[in-house]
């Protein structure tokens, strides 16, 4: 049952994005007449309401883990999550370079992972390495078609210069790792005996159609809302009922709910505070992305946890 889901997911997904792209290209010039802070706004919200909310379990997830460590104390996880997050920012505001190579490592390998799990399970060396290699193609797939623009987006990280510079001379770089990400691809069919091979080929098409027609900032919010969100968000429905999907969806809905609203007032208290010192365009870039790297760390540190407490047992 649940493969049919993510099957409907993935047919509804590739629809999506070749009805956005035609309707993209039809209406080309009253896209480019479009404010680019409208745009800005727009995948904020939905990356604030869609793409959180994949994440809001967390709480729910930390019980098991609280139970394993036999912690009573639920504020402890928290204080835990919260630390690691503001750790982040404070991390990326000392040593951005640093700090967005490192979490465009984990990203990808975050997204190779959770978009493939359903279809393979895979626990070798060479199965991570794959994960990180499949996922990295949200990040090259911009570099490659939008290069310019994806820089723009580096540089209001605060990317070192030279870093920049070095891509810009080496982008060679970027090819021979765009490539890799279609071996990734290519590797995980073969391992799962090229059954549900559509759902992997549609997956790296939708995102290759992506990046080419849309700027990096709309492709990214396109996949991770509608893509990867969707289907962690199919996961944990599932898991909350198994007999009853339509059921667990209400379930995340209401459980995923309270923390998806603290999450995007925070952002919001953030962006006003950034908007003393920066334009309004760079602080929705950077509370897009730094905040989700504030989040995803320990996102995939409970995630890790989890998974080799439950291989001890």
């Amino acid at each position: 049952m649940i493969k049919k889901i993510y099957g409907k997911h993935t047919f509804l997904f590739t629809l999506l994005t070749v009805g956005l792209s035609i309707f993209a290209l039809l209406g080309k010039d009253f896209f480019s007449s479009l404010n680019e802070l409208i745009i800005l706004f727009v995948c904020l919200f939905f990356i604030l309401s869609i793409g959180i909310s994949h994440g809001a379990l967390d709480s729910y997830k930390a019980n098991k883990l609280l139970k394993i460590y036999k912690v009573n104390n639920k504020a402890i996880f928290f204080l835990i999550y919260i630390i690691i997050s503001a750790l982040v920012i404070l991390i990326w505001s000392l040593y951005s370079t640093y700090a967005l190579l490192a979490f465009l490592i984990v990203a990808s390998y975050h997204f190779g992972l959770e978009d493939t799990s359903f279809l393979h399970v895979g626990n070798s060396f060479l199965d991570q390495f794959f994960y990180l290699i499949k996922g990295s193609l949200i990040v090259f797939a911009p570099l490659f078609f939008h290069f310019d623009e994806t820089l723009k987006i580096f540089e209001t990280l605060m990317v070192n210069k030279t870093f920049l510079t070095f891509l810009e001379l080496e982008h060679w770089i970027i090819n021979f790792f765009l490539f890799l990400s279609f071996i990734g691809y290519l590797y995980f069919a073969n391992k799962n005996k090229f059954e549900d091979f559509e759902v992997l080929f549609l997956d790296m098409l939708s995102i290759v159609i992506l990046n080419y027609i849309f700027s990096p900032i709309i492709a990214f919010t396109i996949y991770f809302c509608f893509l990867h969100s969707i289907r962690h968000i199919i996961s944990l429905s599932y898991e909350l009922d198994k007999n009853d999907f339509s059921n667990g969806v209400k379930i995340f809905i209401k459980k995923a709910l309270p923390l998806t609203v603290v999450t995007a007032i925070l952002y919001l208290v953030a962006s006003i505070l950034l908007s003393k010192s920066y334009g309004l365009n760079d602080v929705i870039i950077k509370i897009i992305f730094i905040g989700l790297a504030s989040l995803t760390f320990p996102h995939i540190l409970l995630e890790y946890l989890l998974e080799i407490n439950e291989k001890r047992n």
